[in-house]
């Protein structure tokens, strides 16, 4: 078969707007379904938080395992919510040190896929999960924050939203009637877009290589799935948004850590409430200093503490307030009540870590703690730190809570059973 060259240059172009392709070969020189609930049972719903530099492993993780652990210090701070939770040690997903490792966290992916700068990922459990829920909601998933958290089925990175007051203005302020009419139009004219650079990359697709052909398999996927997002949007966008007795969000300022923590906690328990989606991940992360009580604290600075007590401490300061936060976060699940039972027993909460040891980048012995959905929660289940439990056996855990018949998730061995 003879192939196409193609320029570097080479762009798919519908009604004046141009996509670029991924680079291919030919530029160079040489579905299951969630089971269904009983009537009018309030909905299951999905909330995985990622902590990208980890939790301080000592302060953190109880000395003890069992529901009648001592608490940690860490775990004080949710000491009100003990038997709502479970916390995991001696878990990870086996993958060697760095920071580029939170790409797998809730994707579970093979280690050999997890190379620094050559990842080759797979879907992750809050898109699995919205794909097969089909859940009537304006929104399949809310992907939030950092970026690098959700993924498709074909491992392309999902873009997050990055500030919690246009998510806000997004599920709750009413467009104005000119708002309106202007968004009916984007979502008709971007359905003759993807229609026109569907055909052209069908038509492309058949002059090149295997190799080439994947690729452009990614590209129509990510049309695929824009297509759907604007199906989903056609329905609603004419539907009135639900009232909430708050305040337009504004954007706290740089280095408001804990504030910008709560503003995301507080958006998330509305959508929730609210009902706007049923599957939401959320990427926190801190790069630079964190203003706590009128004291400046180097966070990244902090997490790689080198063993220095006077770091550590400062690191504890943070993380202690992030622990309060995510607590009255739970707290305000727990108190909001749906079919006669809390928000937070529908709700799955899973607060991770990519890091288990941010000061040495470490990947064993992930922070993990799995929150509500119902689970028999057994406080502390400690397995071997040297010997890790695959966190992807608690994914597939998770999936089957939800009432998907899965048995498999990322490089899943098996189903954890103590939860």
């Amino acid at each position: 078969m003879s192939l196409t060259r193609l320029s570097r240059r080479t762009f798919l172009r519908a009604s004046g707007v141009s996509i670029a392709l991924p680079l291919l070969d030919a530029m160079s020189s040489n579905r299951l379904r969630a089971a269904p609930s009983p009537a009018n049972a309030p909905p299951k719903r999905m909330v995985l938080i990622s902590r990208p530099l980890g939790l301080h492993a000592p302060y953190f993780f109880p000395e003890t395992s069992g529901p009648n652990y001592k608490s940690s210090r860490y775990l004080k701070r949710l000491e009100a919510h003990r038997r709502d939770f479970t916390v995991f040690s001696g878990m990870s997903h086996h993958y060697g040190g760095g920071h580029g490792t939170g790409a797998g966290l809730f994707t579970g992916v093979a280690p050999q896929y997890m190379r620094q700068g050559d990842i080759r990922n797979t879907i992750s459990l809050d898109q699995q999960v919205a794909a097969q829920l089909k859940a009537p909601t304006r929104y399949a998933s809310l992907t939030l924050g950092y970026p690098g958290l959700s993924w498709n089925r074909k491992g392309v990175a999902i873009p997050p939203e990055g500030r919690a007051s246009r998510v806000f203005k997004q599920l709750f302020v009413a467009g104005t009637k000119a708002e309106i009419t202007h968004e009916v139009s984007r979502i008709e004219n971007g359905q003759s877009i993807l229609d026109g650079v569907r055909e052209q990359a069908n038509t492309l697709a058949r002059q090149l290589g295997a190799a080439d052909r994947d690729r452009i398999d990614l590209l129509l996927t990510s049309i695929r799935e824009a297509e759907q997002r604007l199906q989903q949007d056609q329905q609603w966008v004419l539907k009135p948004k639900p009232k909430v007795d708050v305040k337009p969000f504004t954007d706290p300022s740089v280095g408001q850590l804990i504030e910008k923590e709560r503003q995301w906690f507080d958006l998330v328990h509305l959508a929730l409430q609210t009902d706007s989606t049923r599957v939401i991940s959320l990427n926190i992360y801190s790069h630079g200093n964190v203003s706590i009580e009128g004291e400046q604290i180097g966070h990244h600075e902090a997490s790689h503490h080198g063993k220095k007590e006077d770091n550590i401490q400062r690191l504890a300061t943070i993380e202690e307030a992030e622990l309060k936060t995510f607590g009255d976060f739970l707290g305000k699940l727990k108190a909001t009540k749906e079919s006669g039972v809390t928000l937070l027993d529908q709700t799955q909460v899973l607060y991770a870590g990519d890091l288990g040891n941010a000061s040495a980048h470490t990947t064993s012995n992930l922070p993990i703690l799995l929150a509500g959905g119902g689970f028999k929660h057994a406080g502390h289940v400690a397995y071997d730190r040297d010997n890790n439990m695959l966190m992807s056996n608690l994914l597939v855990r998770m999936l089957q809570q939800m009432g998907i018949e899965k048995d498999r998730f990322g490089s899943s061995t098996s189903v954890l059973s103590e939860v």
